[in-house]
């Protein structure tokens, strides 16, 4: 697929305020946006794996990681940010959609300044290291923070939830601790599930839904050997459609996006569908392969 340039990106979020929720895919996702919005480059494998580090290419780090304890556990924070004369990008790294800690990022939004970007997820960490009846919780953590998130931020403010991209069947991770090592072979399983269930209900909440799993569900060479993250290529091709998905959203045309005849290429989207709806059928396979165990 074509990729958004660092120029393009630069540009389209020209004195923008973009914030990331989420795990260490979502912070990898903030580590290559940061990265393309200053040069041409892609990001290393050692950038990818490394968190909690005192400073990622000019951004710094504003809470947790090495300021605090470095551990695997629920209560594990960072936040980061990066800032330039006419960007800024900020990070959270959650384990829980909706919680104390979730609520305070809330209310700082609420009484600081709003962003014109939310881009979030949560999820393998709310199914795996909470509960066993992990579904009634999730789906009640949900509607509090689209609820929640939809009171505090204004009407402009684009709202992207990421579904959680497809788990191998081998898995290892920071957040698979030994109390739950069992439950592996059937996560990537409830992923799909849990992927149902969130992007259904972010639609109804009128957020814009990007199917990462769908999108990657034959890009499986670009996993890494953990199960769980991803290469340096993946997450450019993530940052391509993020990008892609918030200028159309703003009804900004890439020049990345345009053939030599000028003429737009049609992405994820059809020309005239809902940026709302066009996950839905991933939504629907991905949910029938749950339902038969297909692999």
């Amino acid at each position: 697929m074509m990729h958004v340039s660092h120029q393009e990106a630069s540009q389209l979020l020209h004195n923008k305020f973009i914030v990331v929720l989420g795990d260490s895919i979502q912070r990898s996702v903030y580590k290559d946006l940061v990265l393309l919005l200053q040069q041409e480059k892609y990001i290393s494998a050692q950038q990818l794996k490394t968190k909690g580090e005192m400073s990622f290419e000019n951004d710094c780090l504003v809470e947790g990681g090495c300021l605090s304890q470095m551990h695997n556990g629920r209560n594990y924070r960072e936040v980061r940010q990066f800032q330039s004369d006419h960007h800024l990008v900020r990070f959270y790294f959650v384990t829980r959609i909706y919680s104390h800690y979730m609520q305070s990022i809330l209310e700082d939004f609420q009484h600081g300044m709003k962003p014109d970007v939310v881009i979030v997820n949560s999820c393998v960490w709310d199914i795996s290291r909470y509960s066993s009846r992990w579904i009634s919780d999730y789906k009640e953590n949900l509607e509090k923070f689209f609820g929640k998130l939809r009171d505090i931020m204004p009407e402009e403010t684009l709202i992207i939830w990421n579904l959680t991209m497809p788990l191998g069947e081998r898995i290892r991770g920071g957040f698979l601790v030994q109390e739950i090592e069992h439950k592996a072979a059937q996560l990537r399983y409830d992923v799909v599930e849990a992927n149902f269930y969130s992007g259904t209900l972010a639609d109804e909440y009128g957020m814009d839904v990007l199917d990462l799993h769908f999108q990657f569900r034959f890009s499986l060479q670009h996993r890494t050997k953990d199960g769980v993250h991803w290469n340096a290529l993946a997450h450019r091709r993530i940052t391509t459609l993020l990008l892609q998905h918030i200028a159309e959203a703003w009804g900004v045309i890439l020049p990345s996006t345009l053939t030599s005849d000028g003429e737009e290429v049609c992405s994820h989207t059809q020309k005239g569908q809902s940026r709302l709806s066009y996950h839905k059928l991933g939504l629907v396979m991905v949910y029938l392969c749950t339902q038969f165990k297909l692999k």
